[in-house]
C-alpha cells in the first residue's frame, strides 16, 4: 500500500483560507481526505500543514497530522517536492515504495482516478505519474505582444497549419501526483525521465486559484453529482 500526503498550508493570498473554505457545506480539504479514505490504496493519509486550525479539521475528517510544518516550508515559493520530502523524512516513510501527493482542492477527482493511475504506474514501473488534461486550444497557435500595438504568431512554424496537424500538448492539472519514493528523494523537483501521465477531461481540470474558480468548481461538482444520481 502507498501513503497519501495532502499539502495544505495556511496563508493563501487570492482565496482566504482556501484549504478549509466551505465547499458544498464542508471544508474543501475534507473532500480530499474522504476521497483518499474511500479508494483503499493508502495505509496512511497524512496532512502536511503549518496551521493548527487546518490540523484540527484534517484530524476531524480522519487524516493524520503528526507534526506542524515549519513556516520556512509554507511560503509562496516553496516547491511541493520540498514539502513532500520533509513529510517523508518526518514520518520515516522512506521505505514505502509509493507516495501520492493529493491537493486539498482536488474535488473533481474520482476514486477510480486514483485506483487506475496507481495501476498504471505500477504496471509499467514508472518513477512518476502526473495528471494532465488537454488545452482548450493549441498553445502553438498563440500570439505574442510586440511593442505596444502589434501582435505576431509566437510559433511561426505552425502559424498556418491546421490545429489537428500541430503537435499535441497537454498541461498539468495540479490535482494529484504519484511518485516512486526513491525517485522523488533522488530527483527532488526535477521530473525523472520515466514519467507517465493520466488524462482527465477539461471539465474536471480546474486549478482553484480565484473565487470564480472556486465557485465554478463547486458548480461542476454539484452538476456531476446530480448527473450521477439521475443515471442511477
Amino acid at each position: 500500500m502507498a501513503i497519501c500526503i495532502i499539502p495544505a498550508r495556511s496563508g493563501s493570498k487570492r482565496i482566504k483560507n482556501k484549504n478549509i473554505k466551505l465547499f458544498v457545506g464542508k471544508p474543501i480539504i475534507s473532500h480530499a481526505i474522504q476521497l483518499a479514505k474511500s479508494c483503499g490504496l493508502f495505509k496512511r493519509i497524512v496532512v502536511s500543514t503549518d496551521s493548527y486550525k487546518i490540523s484540527k479539521i484534517a484530524k476531524k475528517y480522519g487524516a493524520e497530522v503528526p507534526f506542524l510544518r515549519s513556516k520556512k516550508l509554507a511560503n509562496d515559493f516553496t516547491p511541493t517536492s520540498d514539502v513532500l520530502i520533509d513529510c517523508i523524512n518526518k514520518i520515516s516513510s522512506q521505505n514505502t515504495k509509493y507516495h501520492f501527493c493529493l491537493y486539498p482542492c482536488s474535488t473533481l477527482i474520482y476514486k477510480k482516478d486514483l485506483i487506475n493511475s496507481f495501476k498504471k504506474i505500477k504496471k509499467n514501473d514508472f518513477d512518476q505519474l502526473t495528471v494532465v488534461s488537454d488545452y482548450n486550444f493549441s498553445p502553438y497557435r498563440a500570439y505574442k505582444l510586440v511593442g505596444k500595438n502589434r501582435i505576431e504568431f509566437n510559433f511561426k512554424k505552425f502559424a498556418y497549419k491546421r490545429t489537428q496537424n500541430v503537435p499535441k500538448l497537454c498541461h498539468d492539472t495540479g490535482t494529484f501526483y504519484i511518485f516512486k519514493t526513491k525517485s522523488l528523494l533522488r530527483y527532488n523537483r526535477y521530473m525523472p525521465k520515466k514519467t507517465t501521465y493520466y488524462f482527465i477531461d477539461q471539465s474536471r481540470a480546474i486549478d482553484v486559484n480565484t473565487e470564480s474558480d472556486f465557485k465554478f468548481s463547486e458548480f461542476i461538482f454539484k452538476f456531476k453529482k446530480q448527473k450521477k444520481v439521475i443515471k442511477l
